[in-house]
């Protein structure tokens, strides 16, 4: 089977992107990219990793960042476990490996957070190890090139086509092969709409398009539905000539942990239930009039939130509640984290603010 690699490499030599953790490429470069790439597309990804390349440029950084720093720098990225196994897996190297990641598979693996991928990817791109990085573009394309219509969900069939894929891969460069695959699922073998066939390098021996099958493989068993949940999302901002919005933090495990977010109450709640429910939450000194937001919707992996908002105004000596923090402007932008799934929300509030620091009020 080797010999489909030589058209790939060609390929790839002279069409792969010029990407900044492929020009500079260090093992903790290669490392904190292919993290960062996991369920996340390249545009995407790359202002946050040339932000946290600058911030934390070493091993030893990372394993020593604040909590709430590592946080801040990966605020709107997502998966937010992946930054903090990330940290735990850089501790790990300082304290046993001498702040080097280790040149070989299974000590990578070892690793906290560090999966069959990750490990496949750092060794043979970083190290030019023969292992290899199965992720949904390599299974892709590999169903495809060879018409297999097993489902790409099941472990065995990600085992056996790993297992093909290493006896396709050329000794001389495991790294570029595997990062080539990668590249063939991103730029011409799409997961959505027509694939670019004509500029596949195995367009000529894909069985796939042979037998007009491409728009139907990979097969993958139907997900699970998502379970919906009904939030609602209070903006309380603070009046006078310190404006700020209210944030709670986010439990310290479970889904966002220690993030910080607008008060979040369950349920669809009208004005009058969310003045009690935040009376409850011992918010104090709100004015008479609210504003109604517009209705939000953010989708995790397993679940969706379909939210609606409320934005109330408190007084300047409004007592602080537990768990809570006034943030003013400068604080909402540097040091406090909010999650994604806030944006609409968190956009309105800092509009308000903006207007309140100009003006004095919120030009109500």
């Amino acid at each position: 089977m080797q010999d489909i690699a030589q058209p790939l490499l060609r390929w790839f030599d002279e069409n792969k992107r010029i990407l900044p953790f492929r020009t500079q490429k260090t093992p903790y470069r290669v490392w904190v990219s292919e993290v960062m790439l996991q369920q996340t597309r390249v545009a995407a990804v790359l202002p946050y990793y040339e932000r946290f390349m600058q911030a934390l440029p070493t091993v030893q950084a990372l394993a020593a960042c604040p909590p709430e720093k590592l946080a801040k720098l990966w605020e709107g990225l997502g998966y937010y476990s992946r930054a903090r196994n990330l940290q735990k897996a850089a501790q790990a190297v300082v304290e046993q490996h001498g702040g080097e990641l280790p040149a070989n598979y299974e000590a990578l693996r070892a690793l906290p957070g560090i999966g069959d991928y990750t490990a496949g990817a750092v060794a043979s791109l970083a190290f030019g190890l023969p292992c290899v990085a199965v992720d949904g573009n390599v299974l892709r394309v590999w169903s495809r090139l060879h018409a297999d219509g097993a489902d790409v969900l099941l472990p065995a069939t990600k085992r056996r086509m790993a297992a093909e894929v290493q006896a396709a891969q050329p000794p001389q460069r495991p790294g570029d092969f595997n990062e080539a695959l990668m590249e063939l699922g991103a730029l011409v073998c799409l997961p959505n709409g027509e694939p670019l066939c004509a500029q596949c390098p195995w367009g000529n021996i894909c069985l796939a398009r042979k037998q007009g099958r491409q728009a139907l493989l990979p097969v993958k068993a139907p997900r699970k539905t998502r379970r919906t949940l009904p939030y609602t999302a209070a903006l309380v901002l603070r009046a006078g000539p310190q404006p700020a919005l209210l944030l709670e933090q986010r439990p310290s495990s479970g889904l966002l942990a220690g993030l910080w977010q607008p008060l979040l109450f369950e349920g669809t709640l009208g004005q009058a239930d969310m003045r009690r429910a935040l009376a409850a939450r011992g918010v104090q000194g709100l004015a008479k009039g609210a504003l109604s937001l517009p209705p939000a919707k953010h989708v995790f992996t397993h679940l969706e939130w379909h939210m609606t908002g409320w934005c109330f105004f408190c007084t300047q000596d409004a007592p602080l509640p537990a768990g809570c923090a006034f943030a003013a402007p400068d604080q909402l932008a540097a040091q406090y984290a909010v999650p994604g799934a806030f944006r609409a929300y968190r956009q309105y509030a800092e509009k308000m603010l903006r207007t309140s620091c100009k003006t004095g009020g919120y030009g109500l």
